[in-house]
């Protein structure tokens, strides 16, 4: 399977280390070092009304919603963990700890009955979501709890500490010693770890737990990515922990893993400033994503799988739009992806050089026409198109609405942030992501640029070596001059190729 991975969009919100990211549904929460959660409308990345949600006192660790989506807990060096309320940002509970040390780790029950918590004082507890109340603390690690997952039919837990070991701990039947400790998981600390939503009886709703079959994935400070069969041993009750891959390839400490919904994608975030993407039932690689400039923190994919959040001691969250194979192959899918959102202009050249009359046109397209007048007078072509911000549509042009300033404002992102997509002969069959936006011709070394978009390595590096130091898509300045090899991409074109 093949993938590829274009940025979409940018949160700068955040004021200090991004620790955590969540979707559910439409929203996307993010958690930093500056002590805030922060809501997010998946569509057009705008900040809900109820967001900022403060009250930690010092850096939030974790934050994730429950299955339903109704609830967001949040857990903090403070020792507190929040349960919120998504849709009014309110506090519905709080938990501590009776050692009211750091928490690092929080995480619901798939069936949204049960809040799991790791803590620096090296234990676990089990909530009750509807009474609010504690049930029980499991005990047994010797150093930090850094991670924790319930199995996906909610009987177990697994706990993976900074000490290396990990645990299965019973969630169902009130027993508090470990069902089974696994001495070495990773040798210098586990970091994260999650479970397959689909594999084996995960996929089977009400199968029986004595007879259960789940892959688990790890990480940790040696570098890896590790995946587990975890199993019941039929006539026995006892449960199985086997090691079934490593995946290497990460030069720094795997700090988080997720699994895509449909279990066929895992994505690890890591201290060496990459995202890699596998394919977790073949323990290949699949793809890697680079943009961030420190350590890759957290990261989760959307619930439709095609959207891909990373989150980076750059104080950035990062948003990827996920394609596949399959996508881009077929004609329907690749347009879906592509050319389907309300906002691709007609107009297929890059933003930059648009002329005044262009933007006008386009800002037409938007059906927005009653402001023509005042972007022709203005002189905004595509350059200005660029720059404009809430302030200038507002003074400068005149634009009371705030609706239509942010339709314009989400607009002019969307152009910015998806790659272009020019005319094609139908009759070449040749994908027009296969082509580079500088030259127009099938690329031979595709490389990844700081924009987010890939060209062919020598039309890029002559644009860069020539002075330039924007973008020649969205005339944004580079942050850097990095060219990634895209890998996955020029597998694609050269089977393209040898097809065609």
């Amino acid at each position: 399977m093949s993938t590829v991975a274009s940025l979409v969009h940018t949160i700068s919100s955040h004021s200090s280390d991004v620790n955590g990211v969540s979707f559910s549904g439409g929203t996307l929460a993010t958690c930093s070092g500056d002590k805030t959660i922060r809501l997010w409308a998946v569509d057009g990345f705008s900040e809900l009304p109820c967001s900022p949600l403060c009250g930690h006192s010092y850096a939030v660790h974790c934050c994730v919603f429950s299955p339903f989506g109704t609830l967001l807990a949040s857990c903090s060096t403070d020792g507190k963990v929040f349960l919120w309320n998504v849709k009014t940002g309110e506090k519905q509970a709080t938990f501590e700890h009776a050692s009211k040390i750091g928490i690092r780790i929080c995480r619901f029950s798939p069936n949204s009955t049960l809040l799991i918590t790791g803590s620096d004082d090296e234990s676990l507890a089990l909530w009750d979501i509807s009474q609010k109340t504690f049930i029980r603390s499991l005990e047994g690690h010797e150093a930090s709890v850094m991670a924790c997952a319930f199995t996906p039919d909610s009987t177990a837990v697994v706990s993976g500490s900074a000490n290396g070991d990990m645990m299965v701990w019973d969630a169902q039947f009130g027993h508090s010693k470990p069902l089974l400790c696994q001495l070495v998981g990773h040798d210098l600390g586990v970091t994260c770890c999650e479970f397959s939503p689909t594999y084996g009886t995960a996929g089977m709703p009400g199968a029986d737990p004595d007879n259960s079959h789940f892959m688990l994935a790890s990480g940790g400070n040696d570098d890896s990515v590790k995946l587990w069969d975890m199993m019941t041993r039929p006539g026995s009750g006892k449960m199985v922990l086997g090691l079934r891959d490593t995946l290497v390839g990460h030069t720094g400490t795997v700090m988080s893993i997720c699994f895509s919904t449909t279990g066929k994608l895992l994505a690890s975030g890591s201290g060496d400033k990459t995202v890699r993407l596998w394919d977790p039932l073949k323990g290949e690689p699949v793809h890697t994503i680079e943009g961030h400039s420190r350590y890759v923190t957290c990261c989760a994919f959307s619930g439709d799988g095609t959207l891909l959040a990373s989150g980076s001691n750059d104080k950035t969250v990062m948003l990827w739009k996920i394609t596949t194979e399959e996508q881009l192959t077929d004609q329907a899918s690749y347009e879906d992806v592509f050319a389907s959102d309300e906002f691709v202009p007609r107009n297929k050249t890059p933003l930059y050089q648009w002329t005044v009359e262009e933007v006008c046109t386009w800002v037409s397209e938007l059906g927005l026409q009653q402001y023509e007048e005042s972007f022709r007078r203005n002189a905004i072509d595509g350059t200005e198109l660029a720059t404009l911000d809430q302030k200038s549509l507002l003074s400068a042009l005149g634009i009371d609405a705030l609706g239509h300033r942010n339709k314009i404002l989400r607009a002019v992102n969307q152009i910015q942030s998806h790659p272009i997509i020019q005319p094609r002969d139908p009759e070449s069959g040749v994908h027009d992501e296969y082509l580079c936006p500088v030259t127009r011709e099938i690329m031979k070394e595709p490389v990844l640029a700081a924009d987010g978009y890939t060209y062919e390595r020598s039309a890029i590096t002559a644009w860069i070596n020539s002075g330039k130091t924007r973008s020649p898509m969205t005339n944004a300045t580079l942050p850097n001059t990095t060219l990634t090899p895209n890998r996955s991409l020029k597998m694609l074109i050269q089977r393209h190729l040898q097809e065609n």
